[in-house]
């Protein structure tokens, strides 16, 4: 555990609170979560079943029937296959605890992951406590961040286990066609290799975008893949904590295994919560991703206006991550910029607004932003990453 390294992404986070709390006028683009209060329908949800006698018991370690059931309708209805709810589907702590049973389900020491970069800072350290070993394919901005078969084939070796797919991405927000996304995964299923595949914003596309679901486009893969997913970016329950798996049942019934002994049921209150937000339909989820929409296309317009900023349009989630490869070499308030990681120190100690270096996500020289938070604060912040760095020239 010593070697685990801490999450980037929280500590800007904490750092930006910290600040304000001591009175500064700190504006964080740090946090990975929605800004808008959960759904009162589902907090109503939550309060009855406080009151229900039955959770203030021990249920079922999988998770209760009736959400594992809601979860196998949403998932006919949201990706276009079915799933049985009893064999194939486990209800987890939030979409990490799905990311580390995942791994460490079908991960033995020494096997290697396929981990697309930039990438989210849970997942080589999952890998790691699984004891496989990350290998990295990176694809810059000039590919929107997505990677391509070629390269995935010449990272493959006979040591290939599992490729981690993220679609729409966080930390780039970048959206894999369906044809992109059958084609990767008809050479996984080519190659025999698991797909871990996070669909955590599924239902945060933009523009063009269109939904893409790897085990519906190549049904054949459904026995070498396991889906992530859950409530907290989907209907802003991040505090909520609940995720889920869904995969073949030898592979869910190894990490419901593992689950009974590391945590046992999730909250039952928290899980009638989510049920009913996955047995609603999608109308307040499309209002808060209007809002979202809007602030990206506001922050790509204001970080295309930064000098040294190249900003690749983002097509999902809610961040917004160009390449400040620009700036690198720079002086800005009396400091020589060497990485994107003393740009983001920078920008805090003099700008007062957090963001997070991309020396978190895997590679120096890029900056994540994200854009769940108030309109007003969005503008205000930008501006002043803008006047910092443009006034420095």
């Amino acid at each position: 555990m010593g070697a685990i390294a801490p999450s980037a992404t929280l500590a800007v986070s904490n750092r930006a609170k910290e600040l304000k709390a001591a009175g500064r006028p700190v504006i964080g683009f740090g946090a990975g979560e929605p800004d808008f209060p959960t759904p009162d329908y589902i907090v109503e949800a939550a309060i009855e079943a406080a009151k229900d006698p039955a959770m203030h018991k021990y249920t079922a370690n999988k998770g209760l029937p009736a959400l594992r059931e809601a979860i196998a309708k949403k998932t006919l209805r949201d990706s276009g296959y079915e799933v049985d709810p009893n064999t194939q589907i486990l209800v987890t702590n939030g979409g990490k605890q799905a990311v580390f049973q995942a791994f460490a389900a079908v991960v033995d020491p020494g096997d290697e992951v396929l981990l697309p970069a930039p990438y989210w800072t849970t997942y080589p350290e999952a890998i790691a406590l699984s004891g496989g070993v990350t290998v990295e394919v990176f694809a810059d901005a000039d590919q929107d961040y997505k990677v391509t078969v070629e390269q995935l084939e010449a990272a493959r070796t006979d040591k290939t286990k599992v490729l981690l797919f993220c679609s729409p991405s966080n930390p780039t927000g970048a959206v894999y066609t369906p044809e992109e996304t059958k084609a990767i995964g008809e050479w996984a299923l080519e190659h025999g290799i698991w797909v871990l595949t996070d669909e955590i914003y599924e239902h945060l596309l933009y523009d063009d975008a269109e939904t893409a679901h790897i085990a519906k486009l190549v049904p054949e893969l459904q026995d070498q893949t396991i889906v992530m997913n859950g409530v907290a970016k989907t209907y802003s329950m991040t505090g909520w904590r609940v995720g889920w798996m869904i995969g073949p049942a030898d592979a869910i019934s190894a990490a419901a295994n593992f689950q009974s002994h590391l945590t046992s049921n999730v909250c039952n209150v928290a899980q009638r919560a989510a049920l009913a937000a996955v047995s609603s339909d999608l109308d307040v989820v499309f209002e808060m991703r209007e809002a979202f929409d809007r602030r990206r296309r506001k922050m790509v317009e204001i970080l295309s206006e930064i000098d040294g900023f190249t900003v690749p349009v983002p097509k999902g989630a809610f961040y917004v991550f160009p390449s400040v490869k620009g700036v690198i070499g720079r002086e800005i308030a009396g400091k020589k910029i060497e990485s994107s990681a003393d740009l983001a120190d920078v920008i805090l100690n003099e700008a007062e607004v957090a963001v997070v270096p991309g020396e978190a996500f895997g590679s120096s020289g890029y900056l994540r932003l994200s854009y769940a938070l108030s309109d007003d604060d969005l503008v205000e912040g930008l501006n002043r990453i803008k006047k910092l760095i443009n006034e420095s020239k």
